[in-house]
């Protein structure tokens, strides 16, 4: 017998383990064959394996993408593409070897999804230059990931490898079908479905040669910061932050983008040394609101406005409304250690996150949760029962002892 045959494309096995991985610790819902990750993992050898043959033959195929539908605050759906656990390992192996090539490249006011790179970085940065700038244009890309022109991101993607195997997943995942819930498919010609591993890297390369790389050559004095589709600029005036939209509207139609016409704003950073009135004064980017707030300087003792960043008031209303429906003091079945983890494991998210700029805004999303812990202590405890001002001295008096013991606490939300 002859020597087996080698694979048309050379792709290491420790590749794909090593994507599995990365998948694996995300966790993730599972796609249209209803197979999870604990599931697949029962025949772990054996899966990895097929997937790399069918990936190192160029014999893969993905399967269609689960539509979920996630309600938009501002009304409407959004519909995210979830893949199976095997398409998610095998976007990963992709990921993992385009990144590297495409990193170096990519903007520095690029922020989204990027390794070394977070939303805190990008708003540091906005209200940084917000105190520098007198406006600033919050752009609005309409239905930016379902509009995607799949030839414009081939070409990208083709400019940074000519890897066969690479190209030839790439354009198998644009045009793989979204399943709806009904079993019905839906077939796309353009767009990358949001949810998938590989399309918040494809969508970075879209925009760095639609908008971050034009906007450097084009406009290099236009500061900005870019997270994925969310796009904030600074501008001198109103009348250049005009001038800039409308030349943005023509290079994003050019690429097969379209700014929105009622979300796309031009904001004025009103302050102390602003005084002048316009239509907007404010703005929303990456679940932080930049508006006029009073601010106090520690070394003079004064109070002054400035144009600063705070957890926006849906997100507040969101955090509030979830706490409320937990439904803390008719859960008299956990004990005080169960309350203790199941409030951390949601508050020490939401105060890591919105808790990074002007963090005394945040802290109304809290203020019910000490009275709701009050009121179960009252059911948990025969010793509380109807002795409100008792059972508020109890928590308080274990708040002394042990201030950290929740992350509502250690964030200064402590029981009167």
């Amino acid at each position: 017998m002859g020597e087996p045959r080698s694979k048309p494309f050379d792709i290491s096995k420790r590749l794909v383990w090593e994507a599995y991985r990365k998948v694996a610790a995300n966790q993730g819902a599972a796609g249209v064959d209803g197979e999870s990750i604990e599931q697949f993992e029962a025949d772990l050898k054996n899966n990895l394996y097929k997937l790399w043959n069918r990936l190192s033959s160029g014999s893969y195929f993905p399967p269609p993408v689960r539509a979920v539908e996630i309600p938009k605050k501002a009304g409407g759906v959004r519909v995210l593409g979830v893949p199976t656990v095997a398409d998610r390992i095998a976007q990963t192996v992709v990921c993992m070897v385009l990144e590297p090539q495409v990193e170096p490249v990519f903007h520095p006011d690029s922020y989204g999804y990027r390794p070394g790179r977070s939303a805190h970085d990008a708003l540091a940065v906005t209200r940084t230059r917000c105190w520098e700038n007198n406006w600033v244009l919050d752009m609005d890309i309409r239905a930016f990931f379902d509009t995607i022109d799949h030839n414009l991101l081939m070409r990208a993607v083709e400019h940074h490898t000519r890897l066969p195997w690479v190209l030839l997943c790439v354009r198998r995942w644009l045009a793989a079908p979204v399943q709806r819930s009904d079993g019905t498919l839906m077939h796309r010609d353009r767009g990358s479905p949001q949810g998938s591993a590989i399309s918040p890297l494809l969508a970075n390369l879209f925009m760095h040669y639609a908008f971050d790389a034009w906007m450097a050559r084009t406009y290099p004095a236009i500061p900005f910061e870019r997270y994925c589709d969310d796009v904030v600029l600074h501008c001198r005036s109103n009348a250049q932050a005009e001038f800039i939209r409308d030349k943005i509207a023509a290079r994003l139609a050019d690429c097969g983008l379209e700014l929105h016409p009622t979300k796309t704003r031009l904001v004025y950073c009103k302050d102390a040394n602003r005084p002048d009135s316009h239509e907007f004064e404010q703005f929303t980017f990456l679940g932080y609101t930049f508006r006029p707030r009073q601010s106090h300087n520690p070394t003079t003792g004064e109070f002054f406005v400035s144009f600063s960043p705070a957890v926006s008031r849906d997100n507040l209303v969101r955090i509030r409304r979830t706490i409320r429906g937990w439904r803390l003091h008719r859960r008299s079945d956990m004990t005080f250690s169960e309350m203790i983890t199941f409030i951390n494991q949601h508050t020490a998210g939401w105060i890591t996150y919105y808790g990074r700029f002007y963090r005394s805004v945040l802290y109304a999303a809290f203020n019910g949760l000490n009275a709701f812990l009050v009121k179960w202590a009252m059911r948990k405890y025969k010793k509380l029962k109807r002795r409100k001002k008792q059972a508020w001295a109890w928590l308080a008096g274990i708040a002394t002892r042990y201030p950290r013991l929740f992350a509502h606490w250690r964030f200064g939300v402590t029981p009167a």
